[in-house]
């Protein structure tokens, strides 16, 4: 008995140890002919990165001065690049190319924030690091807007809601709002669809809980739901939030992921960085 316990101590341990080592391998970069997309990429010298700016995951720059993009997608995607030995070269994309532009061998990597749908993981294999929920916005001044307390007024016959075409929205909001009139339009870039809000081509639009807050700043007159803290608290369409490869590559997923949980502290710190600029 007297040994017992110090025996149970250092194997203990030793679990450790080996589960610490196991954890550091995983993050080694593959061996040569172990995932012919990291040969690929090394042969390359180019990791090709889809981007789409979307805060607090990817924040563009396009003051002209530092540097272009920032934000955990795209301080990950750095270390991948930096532990793979290769450039990165990011690709611009759109809502309606954001996913396809991987099927198609035209980026690695699609960094581009994307929330997992059912829909998006039948066609991708994610690397998740952080997680989003909705808004629903509109004018106050909006008489279908302003009488609805909880989101689920909203779906109503006499109320249309707009959404990005491709957008993350898009099924959820066919789901959730099935009395309601939809509308579909396409994204030139901007967070959510407030020209039709504010033009009154619709009552309502989806829109993430966190660029919510200072678009509401900037434009005056606008109201949300859920109410409750700015709507900050929203669990509506909870998802988890990351980017994503073309399906049937086990071995570069594997290290994605593992390299993306090793930086976990810091991607929820840069996170939390530029919703604090954004505030």
């Amino acid at each position: 008995m007297i040994t017992r316990r110090p025996r149970l101590m250092t194997l203990a341990a030793a679990l450790l140890l080996a589960f610490t080592t196991l954890s550091a391998r995983a993050q080694d970069v593959p061996a040569p002919g172990a995932s012919p997309r990291i040969d690929a990429i090394k042969k390359a010298g180019v990791l090709r990165v889809a981007v789409l700016a979307n805060a607090p995951w990817l924040v563009e720059n396009t003051t002209g001065s530092g540097d272009h993009w920032s934000g955990p997608a795209w301080l990950l995607a750095k270390d991948y690049a930096k532990r793979l030995g290769v450039k990165l070269e990011p690709v611009l994309v759109s809502h309606e190319t954001k996913v396809p532009v991987l099927a198609a061998n035209q980026v690695d990597i699609t960094i581009t924030p994307l929330a997992e749908t059912p829909d998006r993981v039948n066609v991708v294999d994610f690397i998740l690091y952080s997680n989003t929920s909705v808004c629903m916005f509109g004018l106050a001044s909006n008489p279908k807007f302003a009488r609805a307390k909880t989101v689920d007024d909203l779906n109503a016959p006499d109320v249309t809601i707009a959404y990005f075409i491709g957008a993350a929205e898009q099924g959820w909001v066919k789901e959730r709002f099935p009395k309601a009139k939809l509308l579909g339009v396409a994204n030139t870039g901007a967070t959510a669809p407030l020209e039709d809000i504010m033009a009154h081509r619709a009552d309502a639009a989806p829109i993430n809980r966190i660029p919510y807050v200072p678009m509401s700043r900037k434009v005056k007159g606008l109201a949300v739901l859920p109410s409750a803290n700015n709507c900050q608290d929203s669990t509506e369409k909870a998802q988890p939030v990351g980017m994503a490869i073309d399906k049937n590559q086990p071995v570069f997923l594997a290290w994605l992921r593992a390299v993306a949980k090793s930086m976990q502290p810091q991607l929820t710190a840069a996170e939390q960085q530029v919703v604090e600029t954004m505030k």
